[in-house]
C-alpha cells in the first residue's frame, strides 16, 4: 500500500501508511520559522488528540508549537533532531520528520488537505 500525504492549515504534513502516520512540518513552515536550533519531542506512548500541541520547535526567530493533525498514540520520535534540529530545515519532508503515531480514527484524515489543496492555500 502506497503512503498518502495530507496537510493541515497549521502547516503540518502527515504521511500515512498501514495505520501508522509520520508527522512533520512543511517546507513552507520551516522557511517561515528560519533556522531551527532546538526541537522538544514528545514522549513515546503519549496519546494526543487532534489540535494538541505535540512538539515545540525553536528557531532563531521564535518558538512555535507543532500540532497533532489527528488523534493517536505516539510510537516513535526522531531522535536525530536532538543533536541536529537543522534536519527539519534541510529535509522537512524527509529526514526532518518529527514523530510517528498509531492512528486512533482514520476518518479524521478526510478533514485534511491533499497536496494540491495545500499549495493553493499557501499560493
Amino acid at each position: 500500500m502506497a503512503a498518502t500525504t495530507y496537510f493541515t492549515d497549521d502547516h503540518e504534513w502527515i504521511r500515512v501508511e498501514g495505520g501508522i502516520a509520520t508527522v512533520g512540518i512543511t517546507d513552507y513552515a520551516q522557511e517561515q520559522l528560519g533556522d531551527l536550533v532546538f526541537v522538544e519531542l514528545p514522549e513515546v506512548g503519549r496519546t494526543v488528540s487532534k489540535g494538541d500541541a505535540a512538539v515545540v520547535v525553536e528557531s532563531v526567530k521564535a518558538a512555535s508549537d507543532v500540532y497533532a493533525p489527528v488523534d493517536g498514540e505516539i510510537t516513535e520520535v526522531n531522535d536525530k533532531l536532538s543533536s541536529d534540529p537543522a534536519l527539519v530545515n534541510s529535509s522537512p519532508a524527509g529526514d526532518g520528520w518529527l514523530w510517528k503515531m498509531k492512528l486512533a480514527d482514520e476518518s479524521q484524515l478526510s478533514g485534511l488537505m491533499d497536496e494540491a489543496g495545500y499549495k493553493a492555500m499557501i499560493g
